[in-house]
């Protein structure tokens, strides 16, 4: 059997399955939508899907933030001053004067030394775990951590320990069975496709305990948990943007932070934060950082307009939590017949189960003008199919009405 053989085999095996994805073409509808005062300049709640104008709840913007006129401002400054590519490697002559402001804000913004920008999430963590780990050490690694942690761990060819997800007990129990010469915890902070909260406090006690470090990822609580969008670490009162917290000093060293910039802070990107020496190693060391060519500066000035307003305009994870409590409250009222899964961020998995069930619903919503996506395995457990709900700031509460009044159809 040749290899195309092989191929359509294996292709024709995923669409028996209801595995195989289609890609989209999406386009954002720049008109203004109908928002509240305080949100009147946000976009981004309505794409063409296929030709197709839908009401998304499939984004991860959010904060509402991707077509910002102010974000789009700040790229349009950058490109007449910097131009449209950065050219090189950040330690060749990638690394521009709005690159290096914009580690400095990160770093102030989540209260810790020191940032780190990567053109990509999943290259920063790819490149971050083999920079910290290798042969003779030890990962733990949470059964539901998103790919590119996982990847990053085979990458770093140290041993790798799968611990059942948020089970601190069974994760206690493979740290001290242990003999590792170093070991490295890693965790989501936030759950991609279930919306659940790691507990962070609780994961670094552990690491004390057992002399080992954290590594979190905190893609999709950044921007949205902490009274300023400082993301998780002020969610539970550990650092922010006035520092770490007194009883937190000192014991943030082992820790080391990882963000992504493409959800709600509305660009692209990742950066990574933590002890200085740490994160100089890091920038030494991955191999993803020092081999590829750094996002342009366009990105990072977008991106430094994009956090002065998670951190100054509080009222959209205001407008995001009201939005939140009236999906809830809706889909209890229907009495559909899936389970909402409690989550406190702008992740709602409504559980169907099947793929083929998933799919349905799927298209049925889509015949109403509403696109959420329908997530399977392998990306979530076999019999746990089920539509990721993804709000934003930008939607209304009208857009929530249409929503559950397409489930109850």
């Amino acid at each position: 059997m040749s290899l195309v053989q092989a191929l359509e085999a294996r292709l024709a095996d995923w669409q028996r399955a209801q595995r195989q994805r289609i890609r989209r073409q999406v386009q954002p509808l720049r008109a203004p939508v109908e928002l509240p005062a305080d949100q009147a300049d946000c976009r981004g709640t309505t794409y063409l899907i296929n030709g197709q104008p839908r009401l998304s709840f499939g984004s991860n913007d959010y904060l509402g933030l991707s077509q910002h006129p102010a974000l789009i401002e700040a790229a349009q400054r950058a490109v007449a001053q910097y131009g449209v590519g950065s050219t090189a490697s950040p330690l060749v002559c990638g690394h521009s004067p709005a690159h290096e402001a914009l580690e400095a804000e990160l770093a102030a913004h989540v209260g810790l030394p020191r940032a780190l920008y990567f053109y990509a999430g999943y290259a920063a963590n790819v490149g971050l775990l083999p920079a910290l780990v290798g042969k003779g050490d030890a990962i733990f690694s949470d059964a539901l951590n998103h790919a590119c942690l996982i990847d990053g761990a085979r990458l770093s060819r140290a041993d790798i320990h799968i611990t059942p997800h948020g089970d601190l007990s069974a994760l206690d129990q493979a740290l001290g069975a242990s003999t590792a010469r170093h070991k490295l915890v890693v965790s989501d902070a936030v759950f991609s496709m279930d919306g659940t909260v790691a507990d962070v406090p609780a994961l670094l006690t552990l690491c004390e305990r057992h002399d080992a470090w954290l590594v979190i990822d905190d893609a999709h609580g950044f921007g949205v948990l902490g009274e300023h969008g400082e993301g998780v670490l002020a969610h539970f009162g550990m650092a922010g943007v006035n520092g770490v917290a007194p009883t937190w000093q000192g014991r943030l060293d082992r820790l080391v932070y990882m963000a992504t910039l493409g959800k709600a802070a509305g660009v692209a990107g990742a950066f990574v934060a933590g002890h200085p020496s740490v994160i100089e190693w890091v920038m030494q060391a991955a191999r993803t950082y020092m081999f590829a060519t750094g996002a342009p500066a366009m990105v990072a000035e977008a991106l430094r307009a994009g956090l002065h307003l998670i951190r100054h305009e509080p009222q959209r994870r205001q407008h995001l939590a009201a939005l939140r409590a009236q999906l809830v409250e809706g889909i209890e009222a229907a009495g559909l017949p899936w389970a909402l899964w409690p989550s406190p961020t702008a992740i709602q998995p409504l559980v169907i189960g099947s793929n083929d069930q998933a799919l349905a619903v799927m298209q049925s919503l889509d015949s109403q003008g509403v696109w959420v996506p329908a997530i399977r395995p392998p990306t979530v457990p076999e019999g746990t199919a089920r539509l990721r709900i993804s709000l934003s700031a930008a939607h209304t509460a009208g857009h929530v009405d249409q929503l559950l009044r397409a489930l109850r159809a």
